[in-house]
């Protein structure tokens, strides 16, 4: 369920999606209060355009760690790739 920001206090938040059109965003609602995962939103801005780049607004989603992959397996089952984790980003140590 949707939660503000307030509700997860102190804990370290993965980002899970920016959400770039609203239709989709309201999509993924939608499929993460389905799977019963717990979720923060907020709007902020990202850099868009390949040619033309501008700052553009989106909408943030963020979810506690331990429930990434259960949310990030919602998102996937709407046709819709989350963000890698941040261990993920960094790669294979070696």
């Amino acid at each position: 369920m949707r939660q503000p920001p307030e509700f997860f206090g102190d804990e370290e938040l993965d980002l899970l999606y920016i959400g770039k059109k609203l239709k989709t965003s309201q999509q993924l609602e939608a499929a993460l209060d389905a799977a019963g995962v717990d979720y923060a939103i907020e709007v902020d801005y990202y850099l868009g355009g390949l040619i033309f780049r501008s700052l553009r607004a989106g909408a943030f989603f963020y979810v506690r760690p331990a429930d990434h992959e259960h949310a990030a397996g919602a998102l996937r089952a709407q046709g819709v790739e989350p963000q890698p984790r941040p261990e993920e980003e960094a790669g294979p140590k070696s």
